[in-house]
């Protein structure tokens, strides 16, 4: 993202705040499917999240115009998942999940080995913004409890032994 300096703010530049040519042409092949410029929200949301990391005020607001909505109502559905980002976020999100189901399996074991691994608390990124960790509510592999994401791969029937094997593969 480039940015400049005025009177000692940092301010995105006219370009990181305009949709790119490349998230315009995902999101109209989105609009294809539906009936409604609306119905693409969550889609259009996760487009611009893949493409930069997370989705900023000033990219909201392009999008909510783009889309035919107020920045409110998109502002509303993109902080009600909580999987669309909105502050930035490490390279590698690191979901652990604090079902029922995972609390009796072994998550605070888990949670406990991945904090000191990582060198933060949930909701914290590492200082070389490689990771950030975050609880999710369920995983739906209640099953294989415990269980954790990393970015799209989901590991299950975790113990503490196994997560630096795991998170190895993605330093």
């Amino acid at each position: 993202m480039c940015s400049r300096t005025l009177i000692g703010e940092e301010t995105p530049s006219q370009d990181a705040k305009m949709l790119s040519p490349e998230e315009r042409q995902e999101i109209e092949a989105e609009l294809a499917r539906y009936p409604a410029k609306q119905a693409v929200t969550i889609d259009a949301l996760l487009i611009v999240q893949k493409h930069r990391g997370w989705v900023s005020d000033e990219t909201l607001k392009d999008l909510a115009a783009f889309l035919g909505m107020t920045v409110e109502d998109l502002d509303g559905v993109a902080t009600f998942y909580n999987l669309i980002f909105r502050k930035p976020v490490g390279r590698h999100v690191v979901t652990v999940c604090d079902s029922v189901s995972c609390w009796i399996m072994g998550y605070e074991k888990i949670r406990r080995r991945l904090t000191k691994d990582l060198g933060i608390e949930l909701g914290q990124t590492t200082s070389d913004g490689r990771f950030t960790l975050l609880p999710i509510v369920c995983l739906g592999t209640c099953d294989h409890a415990p269980a954790m994401m990393v970015g799209r791969d989901l590991y299950r029937d975790l113990t503490p032994e196994k997560l630096q094997g795991i998170l190895e593969k993605y330093r």
